[in-house]
């Protein structure tokens, strides 16, 4: 009996993407259709490598192919095209080279942003997308320390090369500086440098560019919205009440710029007693989701207190690459998979944010 593609394709209406609620025929997932009588195979290819269901959906796909009739083998094989989230609304130019830029700040400091946004990055990249990563931290440029990095800039006769390490493309203000050398910048040094990092740099396939922003809500994210189509924000917080009425400010401040929040990362959520294993809420219990929720903004994840996170940023090993399998690695790389989701809704549903003008 012969198999027909329009009925292969009938059957794999039922495997539906959780994130974007379509199924995967009408979404195009569907690649390299090929029927040998009763041998069928094709490609789902999804929007990015970072899915955390991608296992659930071949399998829903193979068993739901398996089921009609003629069919007797069916090979599904996985793949992966990251989308651009935005492309250049308001004046803002795509940067060549990358795909998705991605913002990580929080609305005060003190709470491991640039911690969170190292180990997102590397979980980003340990999925298999590639991943870039720019220390928008001007005044404190701590992504060298916490990669372990210590080398100078290098070009190409035309523009700089970034410095590469754990699978990413990094720039930092670090390779530019003396370790002690405090950077004393108004503003709009702060803009130009920033400029020089986005366009001045030679980032290669990017589909995505993470930018750890210093804290608070100054002039480095006001440059930041006005330089490059941002796909979006993350926001990290603490779960205690001082840390979330910043992190309230930060979020308003993203929307006002016009760059969507993606979520909110709660660090250091809870502590375990590695004697007893009891669960101490040092700095509260949460705070983070319930913020989340009542601002109408996705919840990314918990981060616990744990000392080898500590120890792999002063070390220069961070810990996706020092403890890839305990808890805590495992909440960093959830939250980089609900990450990558938030990015592909995006590219999806491209929201028409009213242009607000800042002054």
């Amino acid at each position: 009996m012969q198999v027909e593609q329009s009925a292969v394709l009938d059957a794999l209406k039922v495997v539906r993407d959780p994130d974007l609620g379509r199924d995967i025929v009408s979404l195009g997932f569907v690649k390299d259709l090929q029927i040998d009588q009763g041998r069928v195979a094709f490609t789902i290819e999804l929007t990015t490598p970072a899915c955390p269901v991608k296992d659930q959906l071949r399998d829903q796909a193979r068993a739901a192919v398996l089921q009609l009739p003629g069919v007797a083998d069916v090979t599904v094989q996985m793949s992966a095209r990251v989308r651009e989230a935005v492309g250049g609304e308001g004046g803002r130019t795509p940067l060549p080279g990358v795909k998705n830029v991605i913002a990580v700040g929080a609305g005060k400091g003190g709470v491991g942003k640039t911690t969170v946004a190292v180990n997102l990055a590397i979980a980003l990249a340990k999925c298999g997308s590639k991943v870039g990563i720019i220390d928008g931290d001007i005044y404190g440029p701590n992504v060298p320390i916490m990669l372990g990095m210590r080398t100078q800039l290098t070009t190409d006769g035309q523009k700089m090369l970034p410095a590469e390490k754990y699978g990413l493309q990094v720039i930092s203000m670090g390779f530019l500086t003396g370790d002690d050398a405090p950077i004393i910048w108004r503003g709009p040094m702060l803009h130009g440098a920033l400029q020089q990092f986005f366009r001045e740099a030679r980032w290669v396939g990017l589909d995505y560019l993470v930018v750890d922003l210093p804290p608070g809500t100054g002039d480095v994210a006001l440059s930041l919205s006005q330089t490059v189509p941002v796909a979006g924000a993350i926001v990290v917080t603490t779960p205690q009440q001082v840390s979330l009425a910043d992190s309230r400010r930060a979020v308003a401040m993203y929307k006002k710029l016009n760059i969507p929040p993606l979520g909110i990362v709660e660090n250091m959520s809870y502590f375990v007693c590695p004697n007893c294993a009891h669960e101490s809420d040092i700095f509260g219990h949460g705070g983070g989701e319930k913020m989340a929720a009542e601002l109408g903004v996705p919840f990314l994840g918990r981060v616990p207190l744990y000392q080898p996170i500590r120890e792999g940023g002063d070390n220069g090993v961070p810990l996706m690459i020092s403890e890839p399998e305990s808890p805590a690695a495992r909440a960093l790389m959830a939250a980089a998979e609900r990450t990558a989701a938030q990015v592909s809704i995006a590219s999806y549903n491209r929201p028409t944010i009213p242009l607000t003008v800042v002054r």
